[in-house]
């Protein structure tokens, strides 16, 4: 039988092995299920806003549409739908407060999720202490560890929601979490996060490293 020559040389035999890849990496992909265009991605945070109302009144808010958005100037956002009772609060006074619960308080976290302030005066039903901030016109919860007192940077209509993005004038914390060089530590303020998907709350889980110091094995 007589020989099969092959014409093709190096560069064929790579371009054959990318398509390949190609097409294996296409099938990996394939694997996953499609779900739609939902607001679903694993964990979201579970924020207090604090404001004060016209008639001066604090008032309480939960968010989880929320996140740091800037380092310098510091800021966090936070997105709340037009019709919150928090919603006109921000927009009056420009300013609010982040406050952010222990996991000791995750039964009171999610009524202040719950119930409106046009209703029900949240700080009384949920027997919190309103503190009035030095440096915005907005209350924020002692009882809870760690708190940001923000005022109002920009406002940016996205849709449903619209964001508020707060600079963070001052962030205040309990003694008690504190760690090395003043940081709060997680496990000592015992948060916990919301998610969105499942409707359903999770404390956050173990250290396993440190950020930026993990990865350089790669390096090597």
């Amino acid at each position: 039988m007589p020989a099969v020559k092959l014409d093709f040389g190096p560069h064929d035999i790579g371009c054959a092995g990318i398509a390949m890849n190609k097409e294996a990496l296409k099938e990996e992909a394939d694997m996953k299920k499609s779900l739609g265009a939902k607001i679903i991605v694993g964990a979201t945070p579970v924020w207090i806003v604090g404001t004060y109302d016209t008639a001066g009144k604090p008032n309480l808010m939960a968010a989880a549409w929320a996140g740091v958005c800037c380092s310098d100037p510091p800021c966090v956002a936070v997105s709340l739908r037009k019709a919150t009772y928090s919603y006109g609060n921000i927009v009056r006074h420009g300013a609010f407060t982040v406050n952010i619960p222990s996991a000791d308080y995750v039964k009171e976290a999610d009524y202040v999720g719950i119930a409106s302030g046009r209703d029900v005066d949240k700080f009384a039903k949920m027997k919190f202490t309103p503190i009035k901030s030095d440096l915005v016109y907005a209350p924020y919860i002692q009882e809870f560890p760690l708190v940001l007192e923000c005022k109002l940077l920009h406002t940016i209509e996205i849709g449903l929601h619209t964001q508020f993005i707060g600079e963070i004038l001052d962030v205040k914390a309990e003694e008690a979490i504190l760690g090395e060089k003043q940081i709060p530590q997680l496990e000592k303020i015992n948060q916990f996060l919301f998610s969105p998907g499942a409707r359903t709350y999770y404390k956050i889980g173990d250290y396993i490293g440190k950020a930026f110091s993990l990865g350089k094995e790669f390096e090597k």
